[in-house]
Parts: C-alpha cells; sequence; structure tokens
C-alpha cells in the first residue's frame, strides 16, 4: 500500500528551545556569573531591570558584563483586526537562552557582594539561574 507524500512543513520562524547552549557556557570576563537552568525567550526589559538591581546593589563598584542580547524580534497584530494581511510589527525583543549560558558576569567585587548582586538580579529574570564562581578564583 502507498504512503501518502510527506511534506516537509515545519511550524516556521519561531524556532526550537531543545537541547543545552553549545556557546556562551563558560565565564568568559568576570570571577562570577549566573547560569541559565531553564530555556526561556528574556525580554529587553527584563534584562536591562536585572541590569539595573545588579549594578545599584554593587554601588558603581565592580565591573557587570551582559552575555545576552536580544536580537530576535516578537511581532504582534493589532487587536481585533481581521484574519490576513500579513505579518504584524514587531513588538519587543528577545534574547533566546537554553540551559547552561552565562547570563551576567561580574569582577572586580568581593564573592558575598557578587552573590547577593546576582541574586537580586536573577529575580528579575522568567529563567531558573545557578551562581558560579571561576576555576581560578582565590578565596
Amino acid at each position: 500500500m502507498l504512503q501518502p507524500k510527506r511534506t516537509k512543513f515545519r511550524k516556521a520562524q519561531k524556532g526550537r528551545m531543545k537541547g543545552i547552549s553549545q556557546r556562551g557556557n563558560q565565564l568568559s570576563n568576570g570571577m562570577f556569573g549566573i547560569k541559565s537552568l531553564d530555556s526561556k525567550f528574556i525580554t529587553s526589559r527584563q534584562i536591562e531591570a536585572a541590569r539595573i538591581a545588579a549594578t545599584r546593589y554593587m554601588k558603581r563598584e565592580g565591573q557587570l558584563w551582559i552575555k545576552i542580547f536580544p536580537d530576535k524580534p516578537i511581532t504582534k497584530k493589532p487587536l481585533e483586526v481581521r484574519m490576513g494581511k500579513g505579518k504584524g510589527a514587531p513588538e519587543y525583543f528577545v534574547a533566546v537562552v537554553k540551559p547552561g549560558r552565562i547570563i551576567f558576569e561580574i569582577a572586580g567585587v568581593s564573592l558575598n557582594v557578587a552573590k547577593e548582586a546576582l541574586r537580586l538580579a536573577a529575580q528579575k529574570l522568567p529563567v531558573r539561574t545557578k551562581f558560579i564562581i571561576a576555576k581560578d578564583f582565590q578565596v
């Protein structure tokens, strides 16, 4: 019996967030960082809120690196618009974050300050995170 011909239709554009992060999963700049444990979209507003929370606690000492960038546009059509007529306008931008991805890095502050600053930053993010320390860090 002949099988029906399968077409290669995929749900296009949105992408799949399977697997763990292949890049950006090691500390590169700082001594401390937070690593994602979930896969989610993180909006530019959430990244900015986390950055402000961390830098306020650090009181402008040390340095903070943001290791993710929101480069994926999320589009939306206005309310009560009929079907068709193309794709909606970009509403906001997100960064695709997979498990294992470093989100923030900190250097130039003590362990206690870094831990608390990154905890405050992690509260602003929609993913579960883990505090990590560089291998070459001396107490």
